[in-house]
């Protein structure tokens, strides 16, 4: 019965997403409706798993809302049999999101600097059954590269700018998407390695607020 209700939730906010075009390709569409937001929240914000909204998920972190997600996904743009890194895996959602879209030929390495929501993120990814995913712990920016090549790579944290050892572990053609900005506000920012040089976009369709970054390359303060 819960199975079922969570089901319908998670119908009706696709459609949602679809409604205000922040869903616009059916690979991001179908993602979001074969994985399971409710095991990715913490039990008491279960409810609330299908509402589009930021949740907390300790740590002084949280799980961004579906619209903000379904935006970096469809900004990413990736693909079938793509190796896709990502920096701040928090709960595992959108490593498992991307898991979906990559497909079994593709890979996810998801870096994550808190111990205990980077074995949070492998627990839920199981459960999730995700299969095609490894979760690594520590500074991401620092330790992905070791992971690379890379098609694709989103940072799920706001940052000053996109490091440069994240561009330089991408392949020729492939993308890097992050909220680039002050601690404030943030826009999604895309950089493109075309000839070995970065290519920058930016959408301009909305501003976001993240969690900043942790580590060498996020904000001074921090």
């Amino acid at each position: 019965m819960k199975h079922e209700i969570f089901r319908k939730k998670r119908e009706k906010l696709v459609e949602h997403l679809k409604a205000t075009l922040a869903v616009r390709t059916k690979p991001v569409e179908d993602a979001f409706l074969q994985t399971k937001r409710e095991l990715f929240v913490t039990k008491s914000m279960e409810e609330y798993a299908y509402a589009d909204d930021a949740l907390p998920i300790g740590f002084g972190q949280a799980i961004s809302q579906p619209s903000t997600i379904a935006a970096m996904l469809e900004f990413l743009s990736a693909q079938k049999g793509m190796h896709a890194g990502e920096v701040g895996s928090g709960c595992g959602y959108v490593a498992a999101l991307l898991s979906r879209i990559v497909g079994e030929k593709g890979k996810i390495t998801a870096g994550e600097i808190v111990r205990e929501l980077a074995e949070k993120s492998r627990e839920n990814l199981k459960a999730q059954g995700c299969k095609n995913v490894t979760v690594v712990e520590g500074d991401a920016v620092e330790i992905l590269p070791g992971f690379g090549p890379f098609d694709r790579i989103l940072v799920s944290a706001a940052c000053p700018f996109i490091p440069k050892p994240l561009f330089d572990s991408l392949k020729e053609g492939g993308v890097a998407v992050a909220p680039v900005g002050d601690q404030g506000t943030q826009v999604l920012t895309k950089l493109s390695k075309i000839k070995g040089k970065p290519v920058k976009e930016e959408f301009l369709e909305s501003h976001f607020i993240f969690v900043p970054m942790r580590g060498k390359h996020g904000f001074r303060q921090l």
